[in-house]
C-alpha cells in the first residue's frame, strides 16, 4: 500500500469524493432504469399483463425505487451532516448505503429482465434470463472484487514477511 501522506481529513475527504463520483455514473443507469419501468404502466401492452407479470412490474419498480434513495442517501447525509466534524462516519455510512443499493439495483436489474423476457419469450425463459442476470451482477459486483481483494491482501502480506532462508542442502 503507497502511503499518500495524507492527514485522516484529508483521506475521508479523497474518499467521499470518490464514492460520490461512483455513485454519479450508477445514477444515471437507475434513473434510465426507472424511467423505464414508470413508462410501462402507460403502453397499452400493460393491460395484458398477468398477475404475475403485474407483480413483477410493482416489484421492480419499487426495488428500482429503494435502489435510487440508497443511492441518493449519500448527499442527504453530506447535507444533513455537513460541517459538523463527522465526515469519515459520513464515508463509512455512505459507503454501506451504496453496496445496499448495489443489492437493490441487481434486483431490478433482474426483475426488469425477467418481466421483459417473460412477456417476449415467455415465463421459463424469463426465469432462466433473469436468473443469469442475477449471477453475473453476483459474479462482476461481489464475487470479482472478493477474489482481488483477497489476492491484493495475500500480495500485501508475502510482500511484508521478510525474506526466508532457505533450509540447509542435506546432501
Amino acid at each position: 500500500m503507497t502511503d499518500r501522506h495524507e492527514t485522516p481529513l484529508e483521506r475521508a475527504d479523497r474518499n467521499f469524493l470518490e464514492l460520490l463520483q461512483e455513485l454519479r455514473v450508477i445514477q444515471t443507469g437507475v434513473q434510465i432504469l426507472f424511467a423505464f419501468l414508470l413508462t410501462l404502466a402507460f403502453t397499452q401492452r400493460f393491460t395484458g399483463l398477468d398477475t404475475v407479470q403485474r407483480g413483477t412490474y410493482v416489484t421492480t419498480l419499487l426495488l428500482a425505487v429503494t435502489a435510487s434513495i440508497l443511492f441518493t442517501a449519500p448527499a442527504a447525509l453530506h447535507r444533513a451532516l455537513f460541517r459538523r466534524g463527522v465526515k469519515r462516519l459520513i464515508v463509512d455510512v455512505s459507503s454501506r448505503l451504496a453496496g445496499a443499493g448495489l443489492i437493490f439495483l441487481s434486483l431490478a436489474l433482474t426483475g426488469s429482465v425477467l418481466l421483459v423476457v417473460d412477456v417476449v419469450l415467455g415465463r421459463t425463459a424469463g426465469i432462466a434470463v433473469a436468473a443469469c442476470v442475477l449471477a453475473f451482477c453476483a459474479a462482476v459486483w461481489a464475487l470479482l472484487p472478493f477474489g482481488l481483494r483477497r489476492g491484493a491482501a495475500g500480495k500485501r502480506s508475502r510482500a511484508a514477511d521478510p525474506p526466508r532462508e532457505r533450509p540447509p542442502d542435506p546432501g
